[in-house]
């Protein structure tokens, strides 16, 4: 008989019940606050959910589970400040992606609907000490960002207008943030945190072919969400002019054009980020910056506008007309400029567990260690305003940490144990599954031919 390793019925009901925190203290370990300065050996407890104590000079609390570090580090659980997690398993394959837009919703998709809290990516990024996620969705068939595989035709079809009276869609919709935590049958931590669009190529394709026009129908859009906002019982009654977007779409752009959301610009080439900069000065509007291979170029003027931004450190080839100037300094030079930098996985969104070997890199040239450490943990946590939960090892804080056997920045580390609210994370995931049930035969089979 074949068994399945797919989760039994207990399986399904530790899944509905998240386990219960403790009180736990870890000891003999480098602490990394990222918020102050290092101590070199020292305790951290974690009771309730929450971080209470950390120092040279803390001790175990009566009763604690201690855990001996051994010289081992401990940092902030890692954040993904950007990443398709839980709304995507494989990218070429379109039935699994739940992360873009179509052609009927723009601005208004909300990505928070599509989280899959089961999905087997999430032990896999939690193996690599990442503990919680920006999930940003993506315009589909533009290319921009993850969707290289989505269908051609979708370009034709969008920009028909098919999302509203007339434009077509340039927005890929609104960020939610997930903790990563094993059994909640709820993940979602915050939704609507921002409206994506992509400038550039990507955003080109989705106006029709022109760098101009993405801009001139993007000003267009924040006009006719403010004129929306003023007049809303007006609209309801048919009595206002036509608009390039739905409703829904108009709505869910009203909190941008007020300054209290931001839109996450997906840019690249020197010129196009300084579009991005001048429209947001312009509009009067909040950004963050997402790709800017060639931020250096224009550091310290995207710096003086006090805007973050989120790089890939990998990205240092020109494969696009418009990443001629990418190198592997990038995140050095932004963050000498005076940019809050905050460091992505790999250009595949599911692979977020290279999320601290690129911050190895970016420190391997020239970003400052502690800079690096902030890059994958305080730094995510303030662009998307969690900084007052996460991010750092503060007490008061939720007890998201990690303990590595070494360097966190260096390859040949790895997490150790991994807490999310106070409470051990398995370190089991889909791969250790497979590698378990095909790893010891019994008469001459595997496991699932027992």
């Amino acid at each position: 008989m074949i068994r399945s390793f797919l989760l039994t019925g207990a399986a399904f009901a530790a899944l509905a019940a998240p386990a219960t925190a403790q009180t736990i203290a870890i000891t003999n370990a480098r602490l990394e606050p990222i918020s102050g300065p290092a101590i070199a050996s020292g305790t951290i407890v974690l009771r309730d959910g929450k971080i209470v104590a950390l120092g040279a000079g803390v001790t175990a609390p009566a009763g604690a589970t201690v855990i001996d570090a051994k010289g081992g580090v401990v940092t902030p659980g890692l954040i993904a400040p950007s990443s398709n997690l839980t709304a995507s398993e494989i990218g070429g394959v379109k039935e699994t992606r739940d992360d873009g837009t179509g052609t009927a919703l723009s601005a208004a998709f909300d990505i928070a609907y599509s989280v899959n809290p089961a999905s087997p990516m999430i032990g896999l990024a939690r193996d690599g000490g990442v503990t919680a996620s920006a999930v940003t969705p993506v315009l589909s068939g533009t290319g921009g960002g993850a969707h290289e595989h989505a269908d051609d035709g979708v370009v034709e079809e969008m920009t028909a207008g098919a999302s509203g009276s007339g434009d077509p869609p340039l927005f890929g919709g609104q960020a939610a943030f997930v903790r990563l935590q094993a059994g909640d049958p709820d993940v979602v931590e915050a939704s609507r945190l921002a409206v994506t669009v992509s400038l550039g190529e990507s955003g080109a394709r989705a106006a029709g072919g022109s760098r101009g026009a993405v801009i001139v129908l993007i000003k267009s859009a924040l006009e006719d969400a403010r004129a929306f906002a003023r007049n809303r019982a007006a609209f309801e009654q048919g009595a206002t002019r036509d608009y390039g977007l739905s409703r829904l779409d108009l709505q869910a752009l009203v909190p941008v054009v007020q300054g209290k959301t931001p839109l996450l610009v997906r840019v690249h080439r020197a010129s196009d980020i300084r579009l991005a900069l001048k429209l947001a000065a312009e509009e009067k509007i909040k950004i963050i910056l997402e790709g800017a291979e060639e931020g250096w170029v224009v550091a310290a003027e995207i710096a003086k506008a006090g805007v973050p931004v989120i790089v890939d450190t990998q990205a240092d080839l020109p494969d696009s007309f418009e990443t001629l100037g990418s190198r592997l300094d990038n995140a050095a030079r932004l963050n000498a400029a005076g940019v809050m930098v905050a460091i992505n996985g790999a250009r595949d969104f599911n692979n977020l567990r290279q999320e601290r070997l690129n911050a190895g890199l970016a420190v391997a040239n020239g970003l400052p260690y502690a800079a690096g450490l902030a890059s994958v943990t305080l730094n995510p946590a303030k662009i998307w305003g969690m900084d007052g939960k996460i991010g750092s090892l503060e007490v008061g804080k939720a007890a998201d940490i990690v303990l590595w056997t070494g360097d966190p920045l260096e390859t040949t580390s790895w997490a150790d144990k991994v807490f999310i609210a106070g409470v051990e994370q398995p370190k089991d995931s889909r791969q250790t599954q497979l590698r378990d049930r095909y790893a010891a035969p019994d008469n001459g089979l595997p496991v699932a031919y027992r």
